[in-house]
């Protein structure tokens, strides 16, 4: 048994279950694809270290509601999720924000990933600088998939336009990485302490 056991299986289970729906029927289906990709190739790298390393549960639970929101903006395409459409209607927002909400989540969650291998792996010895390297690094894969972005973009053309999720705004890309830094600045500065309480616990320690 896994060392989170039950709970790790129910976070896979409803991963899973959430691609699946997803992949029923999508609007496009080549979105779906470009947009799932990184669920599918994270829970492929999970599977692949879970004898070596697991996260603890803070992470495991946020990885995988990080997989769930790539798999309903997948289906939808980001710019017709329902959430998104009611929010933009109720408050007035003028466009669709939960593309908003992944890039928020693309600074938040792979700050903690990369936290906690720090942390775990005694990378980075000054604890000072953890918070500076840890946005660093989530900035630095945000804007590999702005760059991913683009390529697709140019071997596409306008069948990339629901990925790419930009809904006519010319500043798309850079509010993208605002939104990733704001995400990675506040993962640092409100779960530090939970996360730390979580890697010194027995199970934390064992990958």
């Amino acid at each position: 048994m896994p060392v989170y056991g039950h709970f790790t299986w129910w976070l896979l289970a409803s991963v899973f279950s959430v691609l699946v729906w997803s992949g029923i029927t999508p609007k496009d289906r080549l979105t779906w694809w470009l947009e799932v990709a990184p669920a599918l190739l994270g829970l492929a790298a999970l599977f692949l270290t879970r004898r070596k390393f697991r996260f603890t549960p803070l992470l495991q639970t946020l990885i995988a509601l990080h997989m769930i929101l790539l798999a309903v903006g997948g289906h939808y395409t980001y710019a017709e999720v329902p959430l998104g459409r009611w929010a933009a209607e109720t408050f007035h927002l003028g466009r669709n924000h939960y593309d908003r909400l992944g890039h928020f989540a693309q600074g938040f969650v792979p700050a903690l990933i990369a936290r906690e291998i720090i942390l775990r792996r005694d990378i980075i010895l000054r604890r000072a600088w953890i918070p500076f390297f840890v946005t660093c690094i989530a900035m630095a894969i945000s804007a590999v998939y702005e760059i991913i972005e683009w390529i697709t973009a140019v071997i596409h053309g306008q069948n990339a336009e629901a990925f790419l999720g930009g809904q006519g705004d010319i500043w798309d890309t850079q509010k993208d990485l605002a939104c990733a830094l704001v995400g990675a600045v506040c993962a640092v500065l409100f779960l530090s302490r939970w996360h730390d309480r979580q890697l010194v616990a027995p199970a934390s320690r064992s990958g």
